[in-house]
């Protein structure tokens, strides 16, 4: 099958956004579970002119409560006024933002899981049989997602499709796989 010469390029725009907090991998002690759910509460624990912040989540198994430290023995002086108020106001959108910060994930030894945290906003429109889609994809935080399951849900295909896609050249990405873009990236298509 020839592809004609002279190609209508028509431009995409992917946007993959959370839609709600990330799983924390950590494993429990009480149970078998090796997941977590913060839900933006925090602790706020001050000794004289000294505070300890924790961003608390339960276990998806038993319940069991996790602390993970955000702030250890800091001065009262030092922490910023508006952020002590959304400390105490248990803000969600704090918490989302504190769960983003590699050095909190790596202070506390934990990884998050993404599986059903995220959505891909798109816009469907009819596109002609012989068009080249170039589709941009961006994300509004550190999301990292498997190449393949952003291209299965976004195409509404399978995984084992959007592989035969790339296989067939129908697919064309700016990255190789396997990757886990958190960043954007582009890809063509050939409908």
């Amino acid at each position: 099958m020839s592809r004609p010469t002279t190609v209508r390029r028509i431009a995409r725009t992917w946007q993959v956004r959370p839609k709600a907090l990330p799983l924390i991998r950590r494993r429990c002690l009480n149970c078998s579970s090796a997941r977590y759910r913060a839900n933006g509460k925090f602790r706020v624990n001050a000794n004289h002119k000294l505070l300890d912040v924790w961003l608390l989540a339960l276990c998806t198994g038993c319940g069991k409560t996790i602390k993970l430290t955000v702030l250890e023995r800091a001065n009262v002086r030092t922490i910023n006024p508006r952020s002590l108020t959304r400390f105490h106001d248990n803000d969600i959108t704090l918490a989302a933002k504190l769960l983003a910060d590699p050095r909190l994930l790596r202070r506390n030894d934990v990884s998050l899981d993404w599986s059903d945290a995220w959505t891909l906003h798109r816009t469907n429109m009819e596109i002609p049989a012989d068009d080249k889609i170039e589709i941009a994809v961006g994300s509004t935080e550190r999301i990292p997602i498997r190449l393949t399951v952003l291209l299965s849900a976004g195409l509404e295909t399978s995984r084992s499709e959007v592989y035969r896609l790339i296989a067939d050249g129908n697919l064309a990405l700016s990255r190789p796989l396997p990757a886990k873009p958190s960043t954007g990236f582009t890809f063509t298509i050939h409908c």
